[in-house]
């Protein structure tokens, strides 16, 4: 295709960081040809086939084979080294292109272009096509936003909904409940929006998954300044997303939700808030939707003593940013997520530090992880038009198969309770390799670096090698003798050592199967949920409840991903399917909808079978991902493609519609 119809007028598509025109390419032959050199091809190839209007030179032969990662990625999805120069050589000429020809917007594409140029970038898989879809902004059939309006279908009806939270999973409700026009009330407790990356400010504290996984599908940011986002540049996106889409100004901060209460005969939901000085107020909504994340509660184990401690002592998530901790002796419980970030971002001013651990994290190479994003990267998305969305898809790409395979257990497997399959044994022995090396004259640390449970049983870390170098400094020492007591002065575990500390961090992590702690939410015959769930939290689609009605969660039980996709794109899907439930109950003009226990029981059982088969549902192994009856919980063991699917229509077999 020529560029002729680039003249077209560029249709602006569904998202707060939208820019239409790139800079002007001026760059001669030479700096183009560095440029490509350290490109990543397939997002670049994708991005120019898009801008040129030409997509005849994403032959199948360039297509990035997605070889499946078992510890490292493979550089352009495992494309072959003569494949590299053929699309080095393809990318070079379409740089020319938008240099010589001024190129510097792509329009909308048609239909067929969007899916020969996503068969190019998945290697064919088309099933993968409509998921993509939602996340391709030049896609004509991008499917996130609502196709409809509460004023056509429901026009003078009296309907609103509350969203509870202002955290990444309520800021997608109410951006999609904006954009329907269904008229609704945001709460949330804090004082601030963005949850989760607003309360955790602890030092050395960013995202674990690369940056570009971690954004909303309409809100696409380019110009993120690292690899591996730092939580303070979450927090400033979580906060200009509201700004654009204008939630901010409608999030009622200092409340929080108590109760909910459903009316059968009005078919209402009445909601008990408290605000801040204590006042409460009672109000009525036609449908809740609770945004209240899962890592929100804190996990302090109660050790013997711990109030007796005359020191500081903190939980992560309640780092109190005006503590000095330069010089002084630190007591950090816990080998988890945060403690993998704080440990080394404090040592080196710390006087000393012992490190409790329970049991070692098993961490994947991740060389760029404290990385800034490169001059190329940063020359691509300001030069070649939509490059950094184009490369967050192919980012996306990536995570839909992810690292299944290196987790699903083989059945009699013989490597058990230490590996649970041929492919997690290497990976296994690839991880435990790379430790040796880490560990190199520190036998006794090494002993206890090494995990004694199968790779991706439980959350897997990013290692750039500073965990091993803060636990083998001088100053740092590694307690695994369990905590018996804490002292006014300090920690004494069980062997009788005593460490004297000034400052505890308990880095102990959270309790994410304890859905909707604190809040008493009463269906249909006055039954509360907790006691519905009796412990064992389960919802359909990971959000409607039997007996619930009009009750909606995102970020529910079961959609948690953890080897594979991307969380941002579950919760915009949950509140898609929210939403498209509400228009349901517009459409039918009924009071509300509630789902069918047999639909829920066929979900679950449809979700634990699948778990059963990872390394995280072995009977062996115990993980935060499993709840106090055992189950797995927490986690989605399917590929985002397959959420998009089940969320993509109500299946009115499903549910009951209440009149």
């Amino acid at each position: 295709m020529s560029a002729a119809g680039l003249d077209e007028a560029v249709q602006a598509p569904d998202d707060l960081f939208w820019q239409e025109h790139s800079e002007r390419i001026t760059e001669p032959d030479e700096e183009l040809q560095r440029i490509v050199e350290a490109a990543d091809l397939p997002a670049l190839l994708a991005a120019l086939a898009a801008a040129t209007g030409d997509t005849s030179f994403l032959t199948p032969d360039l297509r990035p084979p997605l070889k499946p990662v078992d510890t490292v990625s493979h550089p352009h999805g495992g494309m072959s080294a003569e494949a590299q120069e053929r699309g080095r050589a393809a990318a070079l000429a379409g740089l020319r292109r938008l240099r010589d020809e001024g190129i510097t917007r792509s329009r909308m594409l048609r239909h067929a272009e969007t899916g020969t140029i996503l068969e190019f970038l998945t290697n064919g898989h088309t099933e993968w096509d409509g998921m993509l879809r939602h996340e391709l902004d030049l896609a004509p059939d991008k499917n996130g936003a609502p196709d409809w309006q509460f004023d056509d279908v429901a026009a003078g009806r009296e309907f609103s909904a509350l969203i509870v939270g202002s955290g990444v999973a309520g800021l997608a409700a109410a951006h999609r409940f904006r954009q329907a026009g269904v008229p609704f009330s945001i709460i949330e407790s804090a004082d601030r929006l963005g949850g989760t990356w607003q309360k955790n400010r602890y030092p050395g504290v960013r995202l674990d998954t690369p940056t570009f996984g971690y954004s909303y599908s309409f809100a696409q940011r380019s110009d993120w300044p690292h690899q591996f986002a730092q939580g303070a540049e979450i927090r400033e996106y979580l906060e200009t997303v509201a700004e654009r889409s204008g939630i901010a100004e409608l999030v009622e901060y200092g409340t929080r939700l108590l109760s909910a209460d459903w009316d059968p005969e009005t078919g209402l939901w009445t909601v008990l808030t408290r605000v801040r000085g204590g006042t409460e107020q009672r109000r009525t909504f036609n449908a809740v939707i609770t945004a209240t994340g899962q890592l929100d509660i804190p996990n302090i184990p109660d050790f013997p003593g711990r109030d007796s401690f005359g020191g500081v002592a903190m939980h992560s998530q309640d780092w109190d940013e005006a503590v000095d901790y330069r010089g002084k002796r630190v007591a950090v419980i816990g080998t988890g997520a945060s403690a993998y970030q704080i440990v080394p971002a404090i040592c080196a001013d710390v006087e000393s530090m012992v490190v409790f651990q329970r049991s070692a994290p098993w961490m994947l190479p991740a060389p760029s992880y404290h990385d800034s994003m490169t001059e190329v990267f940063s020359w691509l998305r300001r030069k070649v038009p939509h490059y950094a969305q184009w490369y967050r898809l192919w980012v996306t790409v990536l995570g839909i198969p992810g690292r299944f395979h290196t987790v699903r257990a083989e059945e009699a497997w013989n490597g058990a309770p230490l590996s649970v399959s041929a492919r997690n044994q290497e990976v296994r022995e690839e991880l435990t390799r790379i430790l040796g090396e880490q560990f190199s004259g520190h036998p006794e640390l090494l002993k206890h670096a090494v995990p004694g449970y199968p790779p991706g049983a439980k959350r897997m870390l990013r290692d750039n090698g500073v965990w091993a170098r803060a636990l083998t400094s001088d100053h740092v020492a590694v307690e695994t003798s369990p905590i018996r007591e804490i002292t006014p002065t300090g920690i004494v575990t069980e062997d009788g050592t005593r460490h004297e500390v000034d400052i505890i961090v308990y880095a102990t992590g959270f309790r994410p199967s304890e859905y909707l702690e604190g809040i008493e939410i009463r269906g249909l015959d006055g039954v509360e949920i907790h006691d519905a769930w009796d412990g064992d939290a389960r919802a359909y689609n990971g959000i409607t409840v039997p007996g619930f009605p009009n009750f909606f969660m995102v970020y529910g039980p079961n959609v948690g991903g953890v080897v594979a996709g991307s969380l941002h794109f579950m919760l915009e899907r949950a509140s898609e399917y929210a939403l498209k439930a509400i228009r349901e109950v517009l459409a039918r003009q009924v009071k509300a909808l509630d789902v069918r226990p047999e639909a829920m029981e066929r979900f679950v059982a449809w979700v634990d079978g699948e778990n059963r088969q990872m390394a995280w549902g072995q009977p062996y192994v115990r993980t935060w991902y499993q709840n106090a009856k055992g189950r797995v919980s927490q986690i989605w063991p399917f590929t985002n493609v397959e959420y998009w699917e089940v969320t993509e229509s109500i299946n009115p077999a499903d549910y009951d519609f209440l009149a």
